[in-house]
């Protein structure tokens, strides 16, 4: 009867390891947390409409409840851990941010940021949160997009290097790629220039390295079946019957739907890793989080839909217009 059960659980132990046989976990999430505004006139954007007396009517309770909102789905996202590594899209500026890490319940994390400083008109910007324990940032860039002459500007792209806990050097890119405002053909030149500028940098990294770890998140308004990411950026779908370690995935391929348009989910937010960041992935851990709370009774589409700030102009008291994802990598 011993060695019964002991059979039992080394097969258990074989099909489902510990933990900490795989190594630490070290999760990421990215979020594209709609307008992420303070209540402050920045007189060199436009950022009109979200002052207290704007179209939106965008006041300190409202801006303190989205702060309290945006930490607790980011606090949430983690489970059991709090997150690594967080990659936010469309936050104005420091002033934003610093709120956000010193006035809600991520103070206790102690979390660092980095953030772009771009020239997009409406002054909204991409940041990387880091828990220092975690990862220990070693240096930061902006990349400025290089756009046609006379075309409005777009939003820089973030890329932070550092250590992690294996000691290896961690490349991030946090982006978030030109809208499709004016349609989607007549936009798509922006945000292939925004992916050739980052395919570029991936493989100045790939010349430096001897072993790159790059990872690239946030909203690419594409998708995954998109030329910005199959023919510029080259991102494979995953998982796949091999991987090699140079070649770039996109972990959300076949995921349901970060983004609802017209009653249609469309998956517009990604989550790209070369192919030695993939073999540290924890299987299955890819995911776009659909917490009960982060969504709403779609009453024009039916169904649910993501549960926003605003709904057009009308003020909702939600999270964001967007699913935050999430995916946990392994580092011994």
């Amino acid at each position: 009867m011993k060695r019964f059960l002991y059979l039992i659980l080394l097969g258990y132990l074989t099909l489902f390891p510990l933990r900490a046989q795989e190594g630490e976990r070290f999760v990421v999430v990215s979020y594209n947390v709609e307008n992420l505004f303070d209540t402050d006139d920045n007189p060199e954007t436009e950022d009109e409409e979200f002052l207290p007396m704007g179209a939106r009517h965008w006041t300190k309770g409202r801006y303190y409840q989205k702060l309290q909102h945006i930490a607790q789905a980011l606090i949430v996202a983690g489970e059991w851990d709090t997150p690594s590594l967080i990659g936010l899209c469309e936050v104005e500026g420091d002033s934003a941010v610093h709120a956000l890490l010193h006035r809600t319940s991520l103070r206790s994390v102690g979390y660092r940021y980095c953030i772009t400083h771009g020239n997009d008109k409406r002054g909204i910007n991409v940041a990387l949160l880091y828990d220092r324990t975690q990862f220990h940032k070693l240096g930061e860039e902006e990349l400025i997009v290089p756009l046609p002459r006379g075309e409005r500007s777009t939003r820089n792209i973030l890329h932070v290097w550092g250590e992690v806990r294996s000691l290896d050097t961690l490349d991030v890119f946090v982006c978030h790629l030109p809208s499709r405002y004016g349609g989607e053909l007549a936009s798509r030149p922006k945000r292939h220039a925004a992916a050739r500028l980052l395919r570029s940098c991936i493989d100045s990294i790939y010349q430096e390295r001897e072993k790159p770890l790059c990872l690239v998140m946030g909203d690419f308004n594409d998708t995954a079946a998109d030329e910005t990411l199959t023919s510029v950026l080259g991102a494979q779908p995953f998982p796949s019957d091999s991987i090699h370690d140079l070649s770039l995935y996109n972990l959300f391929t076949s995921a349901q739907g970060s983004h609802k348009y017209q009653g249609m989910w469309h998956q517009l937010d990604h989550v790209l890793v070369n192919g030695r960041l993939a073999r540290q992935l924890l299987s299955g851990s890819a995911e776009v989080l659909r917490h009960p709370f982060l969504l709403t009774r779609d009453k024009t589409w039916r169904g649910v839909r993501p549960f926003r700030s605003y709904y057009g102009f009308r003020y909702e008291g939600g999270y964001s217009d967007h699913l935050p994802l999430r995916i946990v990598l392994l580092f011994p």
